[in-house]
């Protein structure tokens, strides 16, 4: 069963890309953007986080924290950010449980790859309520950053 708005956000602990753990539970009492995206140095994938990137200070200004989530490892995650220059943390969910968690996982994928996030986009309000939640069926669509907006100013 997918998430719901009004659901529990399952809690997470994942590596970034300096290799240190990340919880869902560090961002208590305050509001996160929750983004998985397939795979790194891919072209939507690119695309996505480079708009996230460029427009960080809405997200700031909505005084909301911003993190992506993605099956790659934490060292080709780290690669991927230092060459797209991104400001904000990537996770590594190398062992598929937290997108699987979060009901934005492919069993199959293109070129028989097996196992991989499907972009979605999630707000999680400050008690760790879901506010906002986007899984796409196609890899190839962005997700709807000013629906992103509207759910982190209603809550």
């Amino acid at each position: 069963m997918a998430l719901q708005i009004g659901d529990k956000a399952p809690d997470f602990s994942l590596l970034n890309t300096e290799k240190a753990a990340v919880s869902l539970s560090d961002y208590k009492g305050k509001k996160l953007v929750v983004l998985f995206f397939p795979l790194a140095f891919t072209g939507v994938c690119t695309t996505e986080l480079c708009t996230m990137r460029d427009s960080i200070a809405d997200y700031n200004d909505l005084d909301a924290s911003v993190v992506a989530i993605s099956v790659d490892s934490p060292f080709t995650l780290g690669k991927f950010k230092a060459e797209q220059t991104l400001n904000f943390p990537l996770l590594s969910d190398f062992n598929k449980t937290t997108a699987q968690a979060y009901d934005s996982f492919y069993e199959d994928f293109v070129l028989g790859l097996k196992g991989v996030a499907k972009r979605s986009a999630f707000v999680i309000d400050a008690e760790g309520v879901v506010q906002y939640a986007e899984v796409l069926a196609s890899a190839g669509d962005l997700p709807n950053f000013d629906a992103v907006k509207e759910a982190l100013k209603n809550c």
